[in-house]
């Protein structure tokens, strides 16, 4: 399987200047990015804490982009209704953080009438999502340990994305490390939605950066 897919940009809220969050929220809605990453870390999972369901609210009210929140936290199953009540459109949780129930989690997410999707660390295997593929809309393949930005992009990742892409017709999601130069070879290896921070957020000329990105 080798479907194409649309390419979208997922600006990644993580690296945007909080002080002024809805001027830069505006800046990548106004570049034509697709939708807005949210990272949610709860500092047991991940070595990092940030937003909750109540930030995820506000980012709401300031825009029309779909919000991909991105649950880096340990037993998300408590927390989904929450967040979809906060106004995420598309909910991803980490297998690693639902092993021996992800089915379970999958079918609550699924009730909570969000998109669907399924996160993996670098080292995890992608047979952790075995008999659920067909039951998800995407799969996020970090590209980095995840916890922090501004880390460089794990290469060895590449040909797990290329693994999954010849069985998973949904959207493949990269995220860490992801500049012009990386994300030409994760969408050259099956990757169709591209999160960015630091490539996108800071620069001079946010438009730009976006472009920069879908034309690799």
């Amino acid at each position: 399987m080798s479907l194409q897919r649309p390419l979208k940009i997922a600006p990644s809220l993580l690296a945007a200047d909080f002080a002024h969050l809805a001027d830069e929220i505006a800046g990548v809605e106004k570049a034509g990015c697709e939708m807005l990453h949210v990272d949610v870390m709860d500092g047991h999972f991940v070595p990092n804490l940030t937003v909750g369901p109540a930030v995820v609210r506000s980012i709401d009210r300031i825009t029309t982009l779909p919000l991909d929140v991105h649950l880096m936290i340990e037993n998300p199953e408590k927390y989904l209704k929450v967040f979809a009540d906060a106004g995420a459109d598309h909910l991803t949780v980490h297998a690693e953080a639902c092993e021996g129930r992800l089915g379970r989690v999958i079918e609550a997410i699924r009730s909570c009438g969000t998109g669907c999707g399924v996160s993996l660390k670098p080292a995890s295997p992608l047979r952790q999502l075995e008999g659920f593929l067909d039951r998800i809309d995407m799969v996020l393949l970090m590209t980095v340990n995840p916890g922090f930005g501004g880390q460089s992009f794990l290469r060895e990742v590449l040909p797990k994305i290329g693994e999954l892409r010849r069985v998973f017709s949904g959207d493949i999601q990269v995220d860490g490390g992801i500049n012009r130069e990386t994300a030409k070879e994760a969408v050259r290896a099956g990757a169709n939605v591209l999160v960015a921070g630091t490539a996108i957020f800071g620069r001079p000329d946010v438009r730009q950066a976006i472009e920069d990105l879908r034309r690799g």
